[in-house]
């Protein structure tokens, strides 16, 4: 008898985060007030953090993966400043691409660091690429500032299945969501819990992939690409149309 085990895949995570995603805008544009909504949408960045340092690690060609990531991220930079800001131009906030591709650039660092072989030349360039993520993310204003960076790179430093990488995980996740973040906090009967929160939850589904990619096509690879910036400028318009 097969012995039958649920897992997530690949294509399964980014279908999650893009609707978690959703969920989330949604919120914040033409349905405000469905406080569920941004709640369930805290689950998208760590899933979107995850699948990037597995991208990277899976890539045959990474200046083709980093280019792709610039390429959207321009695309994507006038619907997410419609949606943020209401305006074609809105300086102070930069869209989550930007943020992935620094993390990008700071995975490549240690990578590098790494094929030199040198300890304490590995554990150098971790503590300044955190150092320089939190740095650069708080100095460009891209979304989720520090935190977003931050978040790909626990993935990266955690990556794996032994205990301690999902020990790590966990703590990582709780401190950047608990306290760099921050936010709303619900009142239970006995505690307190911060909206940001939920993020946590994400890791069941980060948890439950073993590596396996699912399905996968060059139409479907450019669809998750395109979602983005695409669902903000219809959530915007539409803002538009049901506000004026």
């Amino acid at each position: 008898m097969t012995k039958f085990r649920f897992e997530t895949t690949s294509a399964t995570l980014h279908i999650l985060a893009m609707a978690f995603m959703l969920c989330d805008h949604l919120w914040g544009t033409i349905v405000s007030g469905n406080e569920w909504l941004t709640c369930i949408g805290r689950l998208a960045l760590p899933i979107f953090a995850f699948l990037l340092v597995e991208g990277y690690f899976h890539t045959k060609n990474l200046k083709k993966y980093a280019g792709r990531l610039f390429i959207f991220a321009l695309i994507s930079e006038i619907p997410f400043n419609l949606m943020m800001g209401g305006s074609i131009f809105f300086p102070i906030h930069q869209n989550i691409l930007f943020s992935f591709l620094i993390a990008l650039g700071l995975i490549f660092l240690n990578e590098k660091a790494k094929a030199n072989g040198k300890i304490s030349l590995r554990i150098l360039t971790g503590v300044c690429t955190v150092i320089l993520g939190a740095v650069f993310g708080l100095l460009t204003m891209v979304d989720f500032y520090h935190a977003g960076i931050l978040t790909v790179l626990v993935f990266y430093f955690f990556r794996g299945r032994a205990w301690w990488c999902y020990a790590g995980q966990f703590l990582c996740l709780a401190y950047i969501n608990f306290e760099l973040l921050g936010g709303l906090v619900y009142e239970f009967a006995s505690f307190t819990f911060p909206q940001q929160g939920f993020a946590l939850f994400a890791l069941i589904f980060i948890w439950l992939y073993h590596g396996k990619q699912g399905y996968h096509s060059k139409p479907f690879q450019y669809f998750c690409y395109a979602f983005y910036p695409l669902h903000m400028m219809v959530l915007a318009l539409l803002r538009i149309l049901l506000t004026s």
